[in-house]
């Protein structure tokens, strides 16, 4: 059987067979090999990076010598279409991650059984061709990630959509997609549950309108340079899509208060315009569908209780939305009312007070009520003093997994360790804030005072970037107080993994000092000592420390601690000379940045 089996005029070409040389692969030897986590690797993985470290001197070699550019290959009958799919699956995104993924490579992993294919790291690789193979031999594609593929003309793109009509999920983002692609996933993307298209610089608001009539449940969309109405688009999309769990759309919260308020008439114009349903229909037609059997049964339950159901009560609509994304705080309590099953949000607020006199902090935390207990992630872009949040962040702060904050103020006396009390369950944790404008005056902090802080047992992601400081050396003694919060994140996340911390007004150094003196004792601590938690810093791969006073002598000491740290970024750190940075670099595997 030839290795390759063609289509077209030179189907007849026969490929000399590879038995030969898969019989000269060396399997390389994964003894003593850790996986990305630093844990031991199951016998299935070990075998996948043995395949991806040989594909390139032997499957792709061959392929690339002797067809790439000769043959269009319908499909390739080779040793990966013996492959579960999700083994082939996992082999691209291994191949990914580890920048191995070659154009080669992955028309031999275009398989029929796949079901899930995401090139978002590798959009350089999704050209037209590569679109008609995927058409051509994925059509039972479930999944499909093209993130980032500019290059894509319009009409590839639905041309591919069309060949895969039992997609669920699909990413666009970032790619030319218009109205001629929406209509397409409309049409012929009837399974589809999930459709990101942020960042699509093409689409307007009145483009995505005909997905309203498809069965689509989770959408992410951006509409800039829109020449429709926002807010109209958003409500007719609301309404329309019954199982929408995700939305990201500018007018979101004031789609909601038309809805709400059911002041459909001031967007009839936009929906003539745009040869749609009236959203007086598309809202009764919604409330047809809801009415059902659950229905009944929900309004009998409440009978049963003792409630008498009103008319505003009967009327009431109840979206599904889960994750929104572009809501200002002055509609939030629309949102809740429309939405009382949000996990996820994203705010944008302002430093003003509303016409009541309430300030923004203060309308976010009575938002924020209505999900308090059930929200777990929540970004909030406030230019006001950090302060204002903490009552927002004390009231959903018990369940959230994610936080970001960003363009807040602080100053020395902002409640940062009152915040992360607020949060003991956070997995991920951003803040890029102001710095304060005056050192805050402090005494030296006690940094062996460790006991009585809050921890973050859970965190794996801490991101803290003050990104007002643009000269490379700055005052590092300005923000004394921020010593404790950071050595309370250190010491009480043994779990964190990726650590970013850029532009800090104070002396990092003498914190990351202390914290790994303090680490030495967790490696002499026995064996069977159950109540000494894990050593901080020991699971650290992604170091980020921009700016700051960070010396050569600490980072290698880190080095030493963290077995799994692969990046490190040390640029502007002016107490790192070049010297050192190419020493450092010549005995080290760790990629260091430094400029």
């Amino acid at each position: 059987m030839p290795l390759f089996r063609a289509s077209g005029e030179r189907g007849g070409a026969k490929a000399p067979a590879g038995r030969r040389r898969v019989r000269k692969m060396k399997w390389k030897g994964s003894c003593g090999r850790t996986d990305e986590d630093g844990s031991i690797p199951s016998l299935m993985r070990l075998c996948l990076l043995s395949l991806a470290d040989n594909m390139k001197e032997v499957w792709v070699k061959d392929y690339a010598d002797n067809y790439l550019d000769q043959y269009s290959f319908r499909h390739i009958m080779g040793p990966f279409n013996f492959l579960p799919g999700e083994l082939v699956e996992e082999l691209t995104w291994l191949l990914c991650t580890r920048n191995q993924l070659t154009r080669a490579a992955l028309h031999l992993l275009l398989v029929p059984q796949l079901h899930g294919l995401s090139l978002e790291r590798c959009p350089g690789l999704v050209t037209s061709a590569l679109c008609a193979h995927i058409a051509a031999r994925c059509q039972g594609l479930w999944s499909l990630d093209l993130s980032g593929a500019q290059q894509l003309p319009s009409k590839v793109l639905s041309e591919t959509l069309c060949c895969l009509p039992a997609l669920r999920s699909l990413s666009l983002a970032g790619t030319p997609c218009d109205r001629r692609v929406i209509k397409t996933i409309a049409h012929h993307c009837r399974w589809l549950r999930h459709l990101d298209v942020s960042r699509c610089h093409f689409l307007s608001p009145a483009a995505l309108l005909s997905l309203g009539g498809g069965a689509l449940c989770s959408s992410s969309t951006s509409s800039p340079n829109s020449s429709g109405d926002p807010v109209a688009a958003a409500a007719y999309l609301l309404l329309a899509l019954s199982g929408l769990e995700r939305v990201a759309m500018e007018g979101l919260g004031q789609a909601c208060c038309l809805i709400e308020r059911r002041e459909f008439s001031q967007m009839d114009a936009f929906t003539d315009r745009e040869g749609v349903p009236r959203l007086e229909e598309v809202w009764r037609e919604r409330r047809h569908r809801d009415e059902g059997p659950s229905c009944s049964l929900n309004q009998a339950e409440e009978k049963k209780r003792g409630r008498a159901l009103s008319q505003s009560d009967d009327e009431r609509l109840i979206l599904r939305l889960k994750d929104a994304k572009g809501l200002s705080c002055d509609f939030l309590d629309t949102v809740g009312r429309l939405c009382p099953n949000i996990s996820s949000i994203s705010v944008t607020a302002n430093d003003n007070e509303d016409t009541s006199g309430r300030s923004q902090g203060s309308l976010l935390a009575a938002g924020l009520q209505t999900w308090s207990g059930q929200l777990q992630n929540l970004s909030v872009h406030f230019p006001g003093p950090l302060v204002d949040l903490l009552p927002a962040l004390q009231v959903a702060g018990s369940s959230l997994v994610s936080l970001t904050l960003e363009g807040v103020k602080t100053s020395p006396h902002s409640p940062l360790l009152e915040i992360i009390k607020s949060c003991p369950r956070l997995r991920d944790l951003v803040i890029s804030a102001e710095p304060p404008d005056m050192p805050d005056g402090e005494d030296e902090v006690d940094m062996l005072d460790y006991r009585d802080l809050p921890q973050l047992p859970n965190l794996f992601s801490l991101t803290l970037n003050l990104f007002t400081y643009n000269d490379i050396q700055m005052p590092v003694r300005s923000w004394m107080s921020l010593q404790k919060v950071l050595q309370c994140l250190l010491m009480g996340s043994p779990l964190l993994e990726k650590v970013s911390l850029v532009s800090l007004p104070c002396r990092l150094d003498h914190v990351l000092q202390h914290v790994l003196r303090r680490g030495e004792l967790y490696l002499c601590r026995p064996a069977d000592s159950a109540e000494v938690p894990p050593m901080p810093l020991g699971r650290v791969q992604h170091l980020d420390l921009m700016r700051t006073d960070v010396t050569m002598m600490t980072l290698r000491k880190m080095m030493q601690r963290s077995k799994r740290l692969k990046f490190v970024d040390v640029s502007y750190c002016w107490a790192i000379s070049q010297f050192e940075w190419l020493d450092c670099k010549t005995v080290s595997d760790v990629k260091i940045v430094w400029l």
